[in-house]
């Protein structure tokens, strides 16, 4: 697909906008206008990736933990030594999350 690189810059008033997005059938305003004015679907470069549900609701509940213990961190006078420490685990676990998240990426 090629790049994207030119922008159109177009002015209009609010009841105008008001019926662009009425009328679009698309959730991007862009991407409708792109298939109405050029006359043909435009495609997404890749299709967006699904999560399994349960792996979606153990990701949440890992990152709710993770801010729980962020906000412990900033909250509290630790020491410049444990703050350290916490964060090379946090990025432990972010690596980790991350692995976890490309060995699920084609769930569907």
């Amino acid at each position: 697909m090629e790049r994207r690189e030119r922008v159109i810059k177009i002015r209009c008033a609010d009841a105008e906008y008001d019926t662009l997005v009425e009328r679009s059938t698309k959730l991007r305003l862009a991407e409708w206008m792109r298939e109405t004015c050029l006359g043909a679907p435009v495609k997404r470069a890749a299709p967006l990736p699904t999560v399994s549900p349960e792996l979606q609701r153990q990701l949440a509940g890992i990152g709710n933990n993770l801010n729980q213990i962020a906000r412990a961190v900033n909250r509290s006078q630790w020491s410049s030594v444990d703050k350290s420490r916490v964060i090379t685990e946090l990025v432990s676990i972010e690596r980790h999350l991350a692995d976890i998240k490309k060995g699920h990426s084609n769930d569907c």
